[in-house]
């Protein structure tokens, strides 16, 4: 926050040197009214209301200050500088000179907020006369941004009337924007007045990547289908990327009498879906379980989905493992991974069978054996974990050997971020690090051994000649 002032500040003191107000700012970007408006009140260095900003001492600040007492004209930028002055006299002033200047809005719109009752009345009744469908859908991100201060209930309330009036021009360029608080928004809107059709809406569900638009879409979409409508609505959320809307599909197929729908979702990628497909089944009096017993009993089926194998454990029982072990050598990855995954879920983890997982080629599976081992990290031996740092060793398993040895306890902890203070992976390097330092810090002094302080001492040699990360959190 503090660097948003400081380059705040820094065009407050190029408006008052004459620059324009579009070669200072990005006018498309709320955070950079909102960071003029917090840097013009303060200093380089130094934040209101202990500091007088550098540029009131100018001559273009003084001159500014002379203009707005009169009745002189001023420059867009000037007139930006006026409506974040510190002195709410002067802002007040502002707002008076404000019309017919549709780029300075967003300033009108913060001041709407603004401390002083005099400003945020003339701000609120400006902002009022010049919001528009098109504005309104400029300003939204911003005034949305807005909506999270205190009094900003009053310009987003005003967002909403304006859209209200033409959904068309104001509202459909939202629901494409960038900014996912604005699409909650614009959805949310479009949702309470009944903009979209029940098929718009299932396919915004399928295509946002927001889980809360997701949700929101679906929801709505499923309270106003029709048989009409179904197939379209149906076939878009069944066939969604994003779990929350197939999963609100698969719900609805119970709703919809279709349970024979929801068991091709038995195996869904989506612990969620999953779940909610079971649920449809079971009631239709169907049990799923001797379904995924049927579907992963043979281990060498190419076409086996991996959501079967943890599905079953999710349904199963600790006897459910003996189909789990043979999918570990099943040849897709995926089906390997959720195998792993399922035996966690069962707690049947055998620390013999389940460590030669740690090599498989896939990191996917790696990762989820390493899951499954760190409660039972004490077992694999050290010297076995630490060869596994070995910089020819895939990345995948050093990280899996450096999770496995912390749990080791401290002075392992220790070796192992030492051993890879030169890694070649900048984030596994910067963990070391980071664990180094926080030992020759705060645990050099309460540490005792030969081996101890022979590692800190090489901590010191390498942490001496490596490069500094300046900023970083591993530095003191």
């Amino acid at each position: 926050m503090q660097e948003e002032i400081r380059d705040g500040a820094a065009a407050a003191r190029r408006l008052v040197a004459g620059a324009g107000l579009r070669d200072v700012l990005d006018t498309g970007d709320p955070a950079a009214w909102l960071a003029l408006d917090e840097g013009a009140r303060a200093d380089e260095w130094s934040f209101p209301p202990y500091v007088v900003p550098s540029w009131e001492e100018t001559d273009g600040g003084r001159s500014l200050t002379a203009v707005l007492r009169g009745d002189g004209p001023l420059t867009e930028g000037q007139l930006a500088l006026a409506l974040c002055h510190r002195d709410g006299r002067i802002r007040h002033k502002a707002l008076g000179r404000v019309a017919g200047l549709p780029t300075l809005l967003p300033l009108v719109a913060v001041r709407c907020t603004d401390w002083a009752q005099p400003v945020r009345e003339r701000a609120r009744k400006r902002l009022a006369e010049a919001l528009d469908a098109r504005t309104a859908a400029w300003l939204a991100p911003l005034v949305r941004r807005l909506g999270d201060r205190h009094r900003g209930d009053f310009a987003l309330g005003l967002l909403g009337e304006v859209l209200r009036r033409a959904p068309g021009e104001g509202l459909t360029p939202l629901l494409a924007s960038p900014d996912r608080p604005v699409r909650r928004f614009a959805y949310g809107l479009a949702v309470e007045e009944g903009f979209l059709s029940p098929a718009a809406l299932a396919r915004a569900a399928a295509r946002d990547d927001d889980a809360v638009v997701q949700s929101l879409c679906a929801e709505a979409a499923l309270a106003a289908v029709t048989d009409e409508d179904a197939e379209d609505v149906l076939g878009a959320l069944l066939g969604a990327p994003g779990p929350r809307a197939r999963s609100a599909g698969v719900t609805a197929l119970r709703r919809l009498r279709r349970p024979e729908q929801a068991v091709g979702f038995l195996a869904d990628r989506s612990a969620l879906v999953r779940a909610c497909a079971r649920y449809v089944v079971r009631q239709y009096g169907t049990d799923p379980l001797p379904w995924y017993r049927e579907r992963c009993a043979d281990p060498g089926d190419p076409a086996l989905p991996p959501g079967a194998a943890v599905g079953l454990a999710e349904c199963g029982t600790r006897a459910d493992a003996a189909l789990l072990w043979p999918l570990l050598d099943h040849p897709a990855p995926g089906v390997r991974a959720r195998a792993v995954a399922g035996l966690r879920l069962l707690d049947v983890t055998d620390v013999p069978r389940m460590r030669r997982m740690l090599d498989d080629p896939a990191p996917g599976v790696v990762g989820e054996a390493t899951l499954a081992l760190l409660p039972s990290a004490a077992l694999l031996p050290q010297a076995w974990l630490a060869a596994r740092l070995a910089p020819e060793r895939p990345r995948c398993v050093r990280v899996s050997a450096q999770r496995l040895l912390h749990a080791h306890g401290e002075v392992a902890r220790l070796r192992a971020a030492v051993t890879l203070l030169g890694d070649a992976d900048e984030r596994l390097r910067t963990r070391a690090e980071l664990t180094v330092r926080r030992a020759l810090r705060w645990g050099a002094r309460s540490r005792s051994g030969p081996e101890v302080a022979e590692l800190l001492a090489e901590a010191r040699s390498r942490l001496g000649r490596a490069p500094r990360r300046t900023g970083s959190l591993c530095c003191p």
